[in-house]
């Protein structure tokens, strides 16, 4: 039975990781575990508050809804302004997968598939 050598090792490992914690939800909706993760790790408490959406376009003419989504607004640029830890923070909850998880899935199987050449050609003879 084949058993991988310690540098063959150094390459599954990694990539294994890397492809289950990177590959995006089956959906198209959500995120990937790493960027759950990296979210959670920004505001475990979900204390910082969120952009909120831009208003509506009915919702325009509404004095109270106008005042509200600023109250929102501002209490979000104060927090974000406030302090670079805060900033980076805000920025990180607020990060989203880099690239269209269809295209995300064929870089994560072209990754796989190379790094189980990489880890063939290590093989001793």
């Amino acid at each position: 039975m084949w058993q991988p050598n310690r540098a063959q090792w150094g390459i599954i490992w990694p990539l294994a990781a890397l492809i289950v914690f990177a590959w995006p939800p089956e959906k198209g909706r959500g995120q990937s575990l790493l960027v759950k993760a990296v979210r959670w790790a920004a505001d475990p408490a979900d204390e910082l508050p969120a952009l909120p959406p831009p208003l509506p376009m009915g919702l325009d003419d509404n004095g109270e809804a106008v005042a509200a989504h600023d109250a929102q607004e501002a209490e979000y640029y104060a927090r974000f302004n406030g302090s670079p830890w805060t900033r980076r923070r805000m920025q990180l909850k607020a990060f989203a997968d880099p690239i269209d998880p269809t295209t995300e899935r064929q870089v994560l199987v072209a990754a796989a598939v190379f790094g189980a050449l990489a880890a063939w050609r290590l093989q001793k003879k």
